[in-house]
C-alpha cells in the first residue's frame, strides 16, 4: 500500500521593515535572498510588511523650520488640530498605498506575503513586536541611505541588531524614478 502523503510544510518568516514602497527592483531583491528555500518543498517563506506612516506634527514642524519658523516672522505660524489632523489622514493613505504597492511588487516577484502593517509609533519598536508575533526567523530592513545615522549606530538596522536574536540585514531600496 502506496502513500502520497505531502510533507508538511514548515513556515519561516521574514519581516519586512520598509520606509517606502518597494519597487519592483526591491521584491526581486528580497525574493532572490530566500530562492534556495523554495526548492525545499517542506519550506514556506512568508513575508510580514510593516510600512511606518510619516509623523504630521513633525512634518509641520521641519516645513516650519525651512520657512524660517518663528525667528524670522511677526507672528508664529501654529497649525490647528483640525490640519495637523487632515495632513495625518493624507500620510495614513498615502501609507497605505504604499503598503499596498509593496505587498503587490511582492507579490508579482513570488514572494507569499502574509500581512502588512502601517505602523504609527516606533518602527524599531515594530518590527521587535512583529519577529516575536510571528516567531520571525530574519528580519530585513529596506531603506535610503542615512550616512549620519549609520555612522552612529543610531539606524533601524543597529538599534534592531541590538535588540533581536535573529539576523538583521540591511538593504538599500532603489530610486523608483
Amino acid at each position: 500500500m502506496s502513500t502520497d502523503a505531502t510533507p508538511a510544510q514548515e513556515q519561516y518568516d521574514v519581516v519586512l521593515l520598509v520606509e517606502q514602497a518597494l519597487t519592483p527592483v526591491d521584491a526581486a531583491q528580497v525574493r532572490a535572498l530566500h530562492v534556495e528555500l523554495d526548492d525545499d518543498p517542506t519550506i514556506e517563506v512568508v513575508y510580514h510588511v510593516l510600512l511606518p506612516m510619516a509623523d504630521a506634527a513633525a512634518a509641520v514642524e521641519a516645513s516650519l523650520g525651512v520657512i524660517g519658523g518663528a525667528d524670522l516672522m511677526a507672528a508664529p505660524m501654529t497649525p490647528s488640530p483640525d490640519e495637523i489632523e487632515h495632513l495625518r489622514t493624507e500620510y495614513r493613505d498615502q501609507a497605505e498605498r504604499d503598503l499596498a504597492t509593496t505587498s503587490d511588487a511582492l507579490t508579482a516577484a513570488g514572494a507569499n506575503v502574509g500581512d502588512g502593517t502601517v505602523v504609527t509609533d516606533s518602527a524599531v519598536d515594530a518590527l521587535i513586536r512583529k519577529v516575536k508575533e510571528v516567531d520571525g526567523r530574519e528580519a530585513i530592513i529596506l531603506t535610503r541611505s542615512h550616512v549620519v545615522a549609520e555612522f552612529f549606530h543610531v539606524d533601524w538596522t543597529s538599534r534592531a541588531r541590538r535588540k533581536l536574536g535573529v539576523p538583521v540585514l540591511h538593504l538599500l531600496e532603489h530610486d523608483a524614478s
